[in-house]
């Protein structure tokens, strides 16, 4: 019996950015009842909030809930009020580092010209995430941007020759995150595990990047039970599957 649901968050729980709508809150606060939930993703704490905790109805079982935003190198629980339970932050130099390396890969690649919405590169403390059209960029010019990932890959090989001690990963549709090595949802789950006070066997994750190369793989790799969906419709049917199991 699994005491412990995991969760992708942009393209499972909800639209890239976008709030959680009432129904899908809903049955995460149903889900929140009668187990743990944790939900992990690329965006930083202000994201979550406002996607994610803003959203859920007061019934909600706040105190069953871990958020874990970039990518697990921080968590946030539930006290009276939501604070950090550990942050692995870059120091200055990193930083100035990796925004270096990025400002030159992305005009290398010639991906500096076109419009853009906002701030494309994000300072998340322990993740610095590249947003290929800017954090503001509608959804409709998102994913027409780069569909077969080719603009991102090519991004992503040219970083890890200039920052090989750091991790650079493909995230949500236009964005590069890196972090220090090592660092994806392996990493962040195992972190939780002990936290939460589950084993892996008792974790079943969900995410729609179940697949070599995507985002969600590593907890697949990690050896947890996982669930692949395709459209955030049958993310609903999977949560409600599971909550009618759980409350037996």
């Amino acid at each position: 019996m699994k005491k412990l649901i995991a969760f992708d968050l942009d393209g499972t729980l909800a639209l890239s950015k976008q709030p959680l709508d009432d129904d899908m809150a809903s049955r995460i606060a149903d889900l929140l009842a009668v187990c743990l939930v944790d939900i992990i993703s690329g965006g930083d704490w202000p994201q979550f909030e406002k996607q994610v905790v803003s959203r859920l109805p007061e019934r909600a079982k706040l105190a069953n809930l871990f958020i874990q935003p970039t990518t697990g190198t921080k968590l946030y629980r539930w006290s009276g009020e939501w604070k950090p339970v550990y942050a692995e932050l870059f120091s200055h130099v990193e930083r100035r580092q990796i925004e270096t390396a990025l400002d030159d890969a992305v005009k290398a690649e010639g991906l500096d010209q076109g419009q853009t919405w906002g701030d494309r590169i994000e300072d998340r403390g322990s993740q610095i995430t590249f947003s290929g059209l800017g954090q503001d960029a509608p959804l409709v010019a998102k994913n027409a941007w780069d569909a077969d990932r080719s603009k991102r890959e090519a991004l992503q090989m040219r970083l890890r020759e200039a920052l090989p001690d750091l991790s650079i990963n493909i995230g949500g549709s236009t964005s590069i995150d890196i972090t220090r090595k090592g660092v994806d949802k392996q990493y962040g789950l195992k972190k939780l595990l002990p936290v939460a006070g589950v084993d892996a066997a008792e974790v079943l994750f969900i995410g729609d990047a179940i697949y070599p190369g995507g985002n969600d793989y590593p907890a697949k790799e990690m050896g947890l039970d996982t669930i692949k969906v395709d459209e955030i419709e049958q993310t609903r049917l999977v949560i409600s599957t599971v909550a009618t199991v759980l409350k037996g």
